[in-house]
């Protein structure tokens, strides 16, 4: 991201000379205050919505007619999102449908998406049977199924139990480790990104800006042990600090 703005309709500046580098391979939480722009910012990546000013460069030379690469992006957003005439196989297909794959060819895709995340024996289940954190783990799975280079999280756990929360982040870790992709993941919560990240980007309160850009030394294994370690604790309370000051900071990036 190079100075991205973005002022909606209404006025509102939620952006301000945004500048952000991805690194492939990086997972990259944004934290912030409600309506510091982290959701709006995540959307511009996706090509969801337009900026104001500034620009998105990819590193690739296939882009498709959204600005985007050809199949390198896949987003979980803040709900499910599922279709709920449609069976779990039938809403994972969904994306591997509109790239006008025949479900017979997309089935071992779809199938070895859905036991990525523990949830192949539900492949004809509809999701009024399933629980919420099954829903997202559906959700997940279809972001996955087209394989892509870079995923967009948008707060996909925050309505869930904190147990069914745990659970996704360590799954979401092991998708990550497995597959190489890159994650930028969007939370309120200083333990979840001190627990899932090995960056930080904290952003000040509207109009969003980054505050803080701060690498974790998380490389060794992340499970309940590190949850109660010093280190995890550390770094909880360097993220928490960087916060609070974002939250009273004036203006201007450190």
């Amino acid at each position: 991201m190079r100075n991205v703005s973005k002022v909606f309709s209404n006025g509102t500046l939620a952006l301000k000379d945004m500048s952000l580098d991805v690194v492939r391979g990086e997972f990259i939480s944004l934290l912030g205050p409600s309506g510091c722009g982290k959701s709006t910012a995540l959307r511009i990546i996706a090509g969801l919505g337009g900026a104001s000013t500034g620009t998105i460069d990819w590193p690739s030379s296939k882009i498709n007619s959204r600005g985007l690469p050809e199949g390198d992006v896949g987003f979980v957003f803040q709900e499910p999102t599922l279709m709920p005439w449609q069976t779990v196989l039938g809403n994972v297909y969904l994306p591997l449908r509109l790239a006008g794959i025949s479900k017979s060819a997309a089935r071992e895709r779809i199938m070895d998406a859905l036991a990525s995340v523990g949830l192949e024996d539900f492949a004809d289940a509809y999701p009024r049977e399933l629980s919420g954190g099954m829903k997202m783990r559906v959700s997940i799975a279809r972001a996955l199924v087209t394989k892509p280079k870079l995923l967009l999280m948008d707060e996909p756990f925050a309505a869930l139990d904190e147990i069914t929360r745990q659970k996704l982040n360590d799954d979401v870790l092991r998708l990550w480790k497995q597959s190489g992709v890159t994650v930028i993941f969007v939370t309120h919560s200083v333990f979840e990104s001190a627990y899932l990240s090995n960056r930080i980007v904290v952003m000040k309160a509207r109009p969003g800006q980054v505050f803080a850009d701060m690498p974790l030394e998380n490389s060794g294994e992340r499970d309940a042990d590190f949850r109660t370690s010093e280190a995890y604790r550390a770094a909880t309370e360097k993220v928490s600090r960087a916060l609070h000051d974002a939250i009273h900071a004036g203006g201007g990036t450190h």
